[in-house]
């Protein structure tokens, strides 16, 4: 089995962060020094993918990819999520805006050919905020996500547990979308 999951939010939710922390290979990455406002929160950011790899047992392979956060650079997100069997979507929590931003990233990256395509929320930067409930992002998604509940949990983009911990919770949702299809959708090969 070799799955692509794509890493996907706004600018400095921590996506290619995230990838480093969990691939077992060195990260192929397209950053470039940042010339526009992203140049206020950090000096270099991703202009079209990072890319790496986490190796499992028996040969399989899930294959991280990251999609740049800045709405100018939009058409990537459509051919990474053409390439990809599910999505983490990263939200900043220390960020005013950071239920707008999931509600925009949520309606560009689940909609049309896509709008079933398992995906999980994590919420980074909880630290740097005074409140840490996670209970907005789940009702916000409850709301607007008609395909079923999706996991929001917070997450260290740089410890490898909890970005392991985001990957086997969208891993397993992949693997019952296998195992158990929707009503009118056929197996799909792992």
């Amino acid at each position: 089995m070799e799955w692509s999951i794509l890493f996907a939010g706004p600018v400095g939710a921590g996506k290619t962060q995230a990838i480093r922390t969990a691939s077992d290979i060195e990260v192929v990455s397209t950053e470039a020094e940042a010339t526009d406002e992203t140049a206020l929160l950090k000096a270099n950011t991703t202009v079209a993918m990072d890319m790496g790899v986490v190796n499992l047992d028996g040969g399989d392979r899930i294959r991280l990819l990251g999609a740049p956060g800045q709405s100018r650079f939009d058409f990537m997100w459509e051919i990474l999520l053409g390439q990809s069997r599910g999505l983490v979507l990263l939200i900043d929590h220390s960020r005013p805006s950071a239920l707008e931003d999931l509600r925009y990233y949520a309606e560009q990256m689940c909609s049309g050919p896509y709008a079933r395509m398992p995906f999980v929320v994590g919420v980074t930067h909880m630290d740097e905020a005074m409140n840490s409930d996670l209970r907005p992002y789940r009702d916000m998604l409850r709301e607007q996500v008609r395909s079923g509940p999706v996991p929001v949990m917070e997450v260290d983009a740089r410890d490898r547990r909890d970005v392991r911990a985001l990957l086997l919770a969208l891993t397993s949702m992949l693997e019952m979308a296998v195992r158990v299809p929707l009503r009118g959708e056929s197996r799909q090969a792992a």
